[in-house]
């Protein structure tokens, strides 16, 4: 039997992207998948496509900046499948790309909700659950852009920073309790986030030719390899794809 079967993991921001192409790997290796998003209609898609492949899949109505959504997302995971072992928060904003001086401050805001307080939500949501079970994996998508400053990114750049400090502080205060938290840096993956940065002509990520971004799937069975025992002493830090001896580790 694989590690993975019987398993259940929860994904935000799986309707697309890096959250679809996880869900769909981890259904594939055994794992029951909760797919959560703010798109009802194309999540659905994608559990029909996994159910269709013999996976086991619900999908749930979330917006991770609202607390009551993710702990209801994980709730209805635990109802469906009796356990939560995996948490991957993926949902994430760039839009719009501005420097700090034109940026709208509501839409900063509304970056800074998605992609900081929501990883916040579902970390504060399910690790009692985890606790409970006596451990479980915990995958933050985080970015290079943690730790390098880039024009027109002030709010990506530092929830991102965020993200990484809280995958920090979750490691150190349950670590010890078998809860294993990782973040994953991919690079730049061929997302529609990526079309948003081209349009936007600003920073030298703009520039870069479609062709240099990773697939989605790469990144997917980056976070489905973060869980896994292979990848166990990874922990409280993140695992960037643009190392070549780290893509080697994950079988890209």
């Amino acid at each position: 039997m694989s590690e993975f079967d019987g398993k259940v993991a929860l994904i935000t921001g799986a309707s697309r992207g890096i959250g679809a192409a996880t869900a769909r790997i981890f259904a594939e290796r055994g794992v029951a998948v909760c797919l959560a998003a703010r798109s009802e209609a194309d999540l659905e898609a994608e559990v029909a496509a996994i159910e269709a492949a013999g996976g086991r899949a619900i999908a749930i109505a979330c917006d991770v900046s609202r607390y009551e959504d993710v702990a209801s997302a994980v709730s209805a995971t635990l109802d469906r499948f009796g356990q939560l072992d995996y948490l991957v928060n993926n949902a994430g904003l760039i839009e719009p790309v501005a420097r700090l001086a034109d940026s709208d401050p509501e839409a900063w805001g509304r970056v800074a909700d998605v992609n900081y307080k929501g990883v916040y939500h579902g970390l504060r949501a399910a690790i009692p659950v985890m606790l409970d079970q006596g451990g479980g994996v915990i995958v933050n998508i985080s970015s290079g852009a943690a730790t390098n400053a880039l024009e027109g990114w002030s709010h990506y750049c530092s929830s991102k920073a965020a993200v990484l400090s809280l995958t920090r502080c979750v490691d150190k205060e349950y670590g010890a309790e078998g809860i294993r938290i990782a973040g994953l840096s991919p690079g730049t993956v061929a997302t529609d986030m990526q079309v948003v940065i081209k349009a936007s002509g600003i920073n030298p990520v703009s520039q870069l030719d479609p062709s240099v971004h990773i697939p989605a799937e790469w990144a997917g069975k980056a976070v489905v390899w973060l869980c896994s025992d292979a990848a166990s002493d990874i922990a409280g830090e993140d695992f960037s794809l643009r190392d070549e001896a780290n893509r080697k580790r994950v079988g890209l």
